[in-house]
């Protein structure tokens, strides 16, 4: 296990790869659905704006999200996106020995970090295919992160083997915020009210294409939620924000980001078989969320030569246990990943030449 900051940047994120890009760049980088957020969805929103005269009441959208997860609403904090929770969670609670589990979205570390702690790292390994073995946890962490499925390695971990690391004394820190890309959620935790010390993140911001909109929420015990509220601002999440969250809870929404689900996993499939002629590209092949990660010889060059060509891909390097010859790409419709595998090819003839 590691313990040493270096020279990962855990501030870049895939928006860096677009902002201020050419007009017509195809984004590959950022997993948020394309086409969102839907027409209805914007409805429900602009529809908020006439209450924007007082301050947020998230009592409404608060008990929606309970409802949905069949969980009492003592358990549940709405954020502002899933990233104001950990910067929450570093702040509430007395860590002494967080680890984070890598590779995976670094945020958790960076707001760990920036909040006074030491924090170990434990890196999956490739060649396991980016697998959680539940040993390789220090039985001293009292706070652990983990993200199911995994940013940006698209590893969905079983249930059971998460749990395994729940136990008196230790915050488990599961961030589901692409659990909504998964079929029928099967090996989600949201739910779960057994296992001491869980936190559930989630995020409404993928699925629904509400990034700039900034809305996630929390699931733990009461006393957990009440310790991050206390370190919370004054209404921080925006009236919109809340309406987006009580739409997006609702059972027909529900049931479109199920069909988004699926359709995105047969999406997900063609993208792997085309990476697959590829013998220069190796691809994480389990992978469950949208968005696949792949490697290669000289990937930055590759990189560089697709943006010429029209195509914006997530460098993997800044996450902790990649490198510089990781790429990760978001899953798109069929045409955009025919065309992205075009220029996939000429970008790998180019740079072998």
């Amino acid at each position: 296990m590691s313990t040493r900051a270096d020279r990962y940047d855990l501030r870049h994120h895939g928006d860096a790869e677009v902002r201020d890009c050419a007009e017509g760049l195809v984004d590959l980088a950022v997993n948020v659905r394309t086409g969102t957020p839907p027409v209805w969805l914007r409805e429900r929103i602009a529809d908020s704006l006439t209450g924007l005269a007082a301050y947020p009441d998230g009592r409404a959208a608060r008990a929606a999200v309970a409802a949905r997860h069949g969980v009492p609403v003592e358990r549940v904090l709405l954020t502002a996106g899933a990233a104001e929770a950990f910067v929450l969670l570093a702040r509430a609670l007395p860590a002494r020995a967080p680890v984070v589990v890598h590779p995976q979205f670094t945020e958790p570390e960076a707001a760990l970090r920036d909040a006074g702690h030491e924090v170990g790292r434990v890196l999956l390994r490739a060649g396991d295919g980016f697998r959680l073995d539940p040993a390789e946890v220090p039985e001293e962490a009292d706070l652990v992160v983990i993200g199911n499925p995994t940013n940006p390695t698209s590893v969905l971990h079983p249930a059971d083997a998460i749990a395994k690391l729940a136990r008196p004394g230790r915050t488990l820190v599961v961030d589901e915020a692409f659990m909504d890309a998964v079929p029928g959620e099967p090996e989600a935790l949201a739910a779960r009210t057994d296992l001491p010390g869980l936190v559930v993140l989630r995020s409404l911001t993928k699925t629904w294409g509400l990034a700039g909109l900034r809305i996630g929420y929390v699931l733990a015990e009461p006393d957990t939620v009440a310790a991050l509220e206390r370190v919370q601002p004054l209404w921080p999440v925006s009236t919109p924000a809340l309406a987006a969250a009580r739409a997006c809870v609702e059972p027909a929404a529900l049931a479109e980001a199920e069909r988004a689900a699926r359709g995105m996993a047969v999406e997900r499939a063609h993208l792997l078989a085309g990476l697959a002629e590829f013998e220069e590209v190796q691809v994480v092949e389990a992978a469950a969320g949208p968005f696949v990660l792949i490697a290669m010889d000289r990937a930055d060059a590759v990189r560089a030569r697709l943006r010429t060509l029209g195509f914006a891909a997530r460098r993997g390097d800044t996450f902790p246990g990649l490198g510089p010859r990781w790429l990760r790409l978001a899953v798109r419709d069929r045409t955009t990943t025919n065309r992205f595998l075009q220029a996939l090819d000429q970008a790998l003839t180019a740079v072998g030449s």
